[in-house]
């Protein structure tokens, strides 16, 4: 078994567009509007989304979610942790050793924790 695809809840896709097209710029993935509340980024055997909920209550982020990517090297995972922030992003870990990963943690715009690791 394998993770199909991953979504996060977001209040304002526009903003989520726009972190997520900024974050995944060099990973190759292609992003994909099937409608206004949702947007995808695939590639191979990847898939991750941002939606506004279905039952029109506001997203909020889940206590203890979170969603990890296994982004490469450290000095990619310290690249990705940076760009974060830069997008506005909150930091919840700074890049570092931990345990046998190298890994760092953000907040995206809506408060989804994101882990970026090695």
């Amino acid at each position: 078994m394998k993770m199909n695809y991953f979504v996060v809840g977001t209040n304002d896709m526009e903003a989520a567009r726009s972190f997520y097209d900024a974050l995944f710029a060099q990973a190759g993935l292609q992003s994909i509007s099937p409608s206004e509340r949702m947007t995808y980024w695939m590639g191979d055997d990847f898939a991750f989304a941002a939606a506004i909920p279905f039952d029109q209550a506001p997203a909020t982020r889940g206590n203890g979610t979170m969603v990890g990517f296994k982004v490469g090297p450290p000095e990619e995972v310290e690249r990705m942790h940076g760009l974060a922030i830069q997008l506005g992003g909150t930091c919840e870990g700074t890049p570092g050793q931990r345990g046998p990963k190298y890994s760092a943690y953000v907040r995206d715009l809506d408060g989804n924790k994101l882990c970026f690791s090695d």
